[in-house]
């Protein structure tokens, strides 16, 4: 079962750094990140959200190889599979991508929106959904960022040791 942990920093620009330690943590198999994504709140109050996993490029790939095979297939019947093959692709592509543009994977994202807009200006908010990790190596590299837990799913114990590990690099 993944963990979801919500993490909030006084800047627009932590949430992104910390995230990218965390991708590096993965690289090392510290740390087993199932979906993460991090919202910021400009000083003019404008919310943007950042998502790691590009649903609308992945559905573009899946729709033009799907949709050349079966426009290729399709224009055989016709004697054009070069024709059949290229609008197979179009269509394919198109389609794709809107349904990766609709579709939500991991974290929610009204559930990240309903969140970050309770954000101060001038702050970034981590969402992060966690499948498996080493507490004290990850504790380590993160703690020196710093942060607040504004939501999260672990256990209370857990949860406080998280928190007290931010709360020693925020004083730091």
């Amino acid at each position: 079962m993944s963990d979801l942990v919500v993490v909030t920093y006084p800047d627009e620009y932590k949430a992104a750094e910390v995230l990218a330690a965390l991708q590096r943590l993965q690289e090392e198999l510290l740390i087993d990140l199932e979906d993460a994504a991090y919202v910021t709140k400009e000083k003019d109050g404008k919310m943007k959200l950042h998502e790691t996993v590009p649903l609308t490029k992945i559905g573009a790939t899946y729709g033009l190889a799907r949709g050349t095979f079966w426009g290729a297939l399709i224009g055989l019947l016709f004697l054009q599979p070069a024709l059949g093959a290229i609008a197979g692709a179009a269509i394919g592509t198109a389609s794709g991508a809107i349904s990766g543009k609709f579709a939500d994977y991991g974290i929610p994202n009204d559930f990240i929106k309903r969140l970050g807009e309770s954000l101060q200006n001038g702050t970034s908010a981590l969402f992060v959904l966690v499948r498996r990790v080493t507490p004290d190596k990850v504790l380590a590299q993160v703690q020196q960022y710093g942060g607040t837990i504004l939501h999260s799913s672990l256990s209370e114990e857990a949860e406080k040791r998280l928190q007290s590990a931010l709360a020693v690099g925020r004083s730091a």
